[in-house]
């Protein structure tokens, strides 16, 4: 019943731009911070951007923060991530991820299948 979808993920070029977006579905979307994951190959995977519950603005990760801005349309229930100048070290599995506590205090969180970024040289 809960679903975090991403799409926009493929291969580019050094200095390109892509979008992500993650549509979730089966919660209520509002209610739940919600962000964007990376894994590269050997690597672990690391947080770029998220959002808190009700809050409008984002946090970034420091390798990320001034080539990508992540936004929100709760109407839709996607998060976006635009990226911009892009580097093969962005190179990775893109992941949405989302979670909340709920009444009883206990941690709820989705992780999204992934979306394969590329960049290359």
């Amino acid at each position: 019943e809960v679903q975090l979808v991403e799409s926009g993920g493929g291969l580019v070029q050094a200095g390109e731009s892509l979008r992500l977006s993650c549509t979730a579905s089966g919660f209520t979307f509002a209610d739940y911070a919600i962000g964007w994951f990376r894994q590269a190959p050997g690597k672990e995977r690391e947080g770029v951007s998220c959002f808190m519950s009700g809050d409008p603005d984002p946090y970034y990760g420091d390798s990320v923060k001034d080539r990508f801005t992540a936004y929100r349309d709760n109407a839709k229930n996607t998060i976006y991530l635009q990226m911009n100048t892009l580097k093969p070290e962005d190179t990775a599995v893109y992941y949405c991820y989302a979670d909340h506590f709920d009444e009883h205090g206990y941690l709820v969180h989705f992780w999204g299948p992934g979306t394969q970024v590329n960049v290359s040289s």
